[in-house]
């Protein structure tokens, strides 16, 4: 175990400190105001403060951890051995800087409770991120960090063995619309006629007719293709179902109708299916509850996943609202428009609310690849972007999450190109 010494055992300080040594590195980690207890523990030992006390390792502080609430930081990023890192130290720490709050700067969101530009959804924007504009938004800085952190404990105790990691793959596979003209109901299918009539899209005209005649299969339709490769090759994958009310935002068919409950069923027989909440209920929790027991009532039974890989992460709301409805994991802590890690971690993390300074029960499975923002890149830089992601995250042997949708893997979509990526990600030949 590792013994750490502070002034003060804040909310902040367990949580950081738990999630980077004991999340990353499998480090037991207890803490202890008491001066007499840290020099008399003979184990490993870390002070983290002003100064140090004895023969242990020496982390000092800024004042973030000892906290509460937002204040708008100064944020300056220096180089340590190549890696960008920030809130700068003096030189007595072993460290040269607070390695513990830039980690919890990154983690709790802080910059994107601060004032900032919004994109035309209302989301925070990669843009906006320190990471972006740093230039690191692609490394899992905070997994980087550790790895050095862990050697620099070893140095000082040498006899300490640390638990191995290994790295993982996780896809999920994004369903907001099930079909893309299939069971719309006879006025949709008659004004997406007229629509694509008036855009002048004859291919659109013809598959529509065709699928409404049953001569070809729904574009959108890919579930046993894709089912089919996921068995195959043996690929980690989740299914994320949208079960919201038609809206100007959803445009799903309706969840009452027994081909998508169907569809559904199916598909958790070979996959875990989780929730992608609609528009609303990303605002409202009634609406939210109401979507789960939706889908549970669909699959019997309980609906532990969810994503909203599209609409605003409103922070804390959409975090505190599945915490109340005891979701157990989220997967939309990243960037539907670039390609990286939006919180500097390829580990999961418990979700801490800085409004109420609380660790949360809500374990957040960040993702780093986002097929949406394929459509930023060139077609030529996308496989190379997605293997130096993958490289990154497998030298700290972290966990690689990435997000496709099912019209990913469709016609409409380069669906070659996409089944080529996964194969890169889950190392199949």
């Amino acid at each position: 175990m590792l013994l750490v010494y502070t002034q003060k055992i804040t909310p902040r300080i367990t949580y950081v400190f738990k999630h980077v040594c004991t999340q990353i590195l499998g480090l037991p980690v207890g803490f202890t105001s008491k001066i007499e207890e840290f020099v008399a523990h003979e184990g490993m030992k870390l002070s983290y403060g002003k100064q140090s006390l004895a023969n242990e390792v020496f982390i000092q502080n800024v004042d973030l951890l000892l906290e509460q609430g937002m204040n708008d930081l100064e944020v300056k990023v220096h180089d340590w051995d190549g890696v960008p890192c920030f809130f700068a130290v003096g030189e007595t720490s072993s460290i040269p800087f607070d390695i513990f709050a830039a980690s919890f700067y990154l983690l709790s969101r802080y910059e994107e409770y601060l004032p900032h530009v919004k994109d035309k959804e209302g989301r925070f924007q990669a843009s906006e991120s320190l990471a972006y504009q740093e230039g690191f938004l692609e490394k899992p800085v905070i997994d980087i960090w550790a790895q050095k952190f862990r050697q620099v404990l070893s140095n000082k105790f040498p006899n300490q063995k640390f638990p191995k990691r290994k790295f993982t793959t996780q896809t999920i596979v994004a369903v907001t619309e099930a079909y893309c003209y299939k069971k719309k109901g006879i006025v949709r299918v008659v004004l997406g006629l007229l629509l694509d009539l008036i855009r002048f899209k004859p291919k659109y005209v013809l598959h529509r007719l065709q699928v409404m005649t049953r001569m070809k299969k729904d574009p959108y339709d890919i579930y046993t293709k894709v089912i089919q490769f996921l068995k195959k090759y043996r690929v980690p994958m989740k299914f994320m179902f949208q079960v919201s009310d038609f809206s100007t935002y959803d445009r799903n068919i309706n969840h009452n109708r027994l081909e998508l409950q169907s569809l559904i069923k199916s598909v958790a027989d070979y996959a875990e299916v989780g929730l992608q909440p609609g528009f609303y209920a990303n605002q409202k929790f009634a609406v939210l509850k109401e979507e789960k027991k939706r889908l549970e009532d669909i699959i019997k039974r309980p609906v532990k996943s969810a994503i909203n890989n599209h609409y605003n992460l409103l922070l804390p709301d959409t975090y505190n609202h599945m915490v109340e409805l005891e979701f157990q994991k989220d997967f939309s802590m990243g960037y539907p428009e670039a390609l990286g890690l939006r919180a500097g971690t390829c580990t999961p993390f418990l979700f801490y609310d800085l409004n109420f300074e609380i660790t949360t029960p809500l374990l957040v499975q960040p993702y780093a690849i986002n097929s949406e923002a394929f459509g930023k890149l060139k077609e030529n830089e996308i496989e190379y972007k997605v293997l130096e992601i993958k490289r990154q995250i497998s030298m700290v042997e972290g966990r690689l999450i990435s997000v496709f949708t099912n019209k990913d893997f469709s016609e409409y979509a380069n669906a070659r190109r996409n089944f080529s990526i996964l194969k890169i990600l889950n190392e199949i030949q």
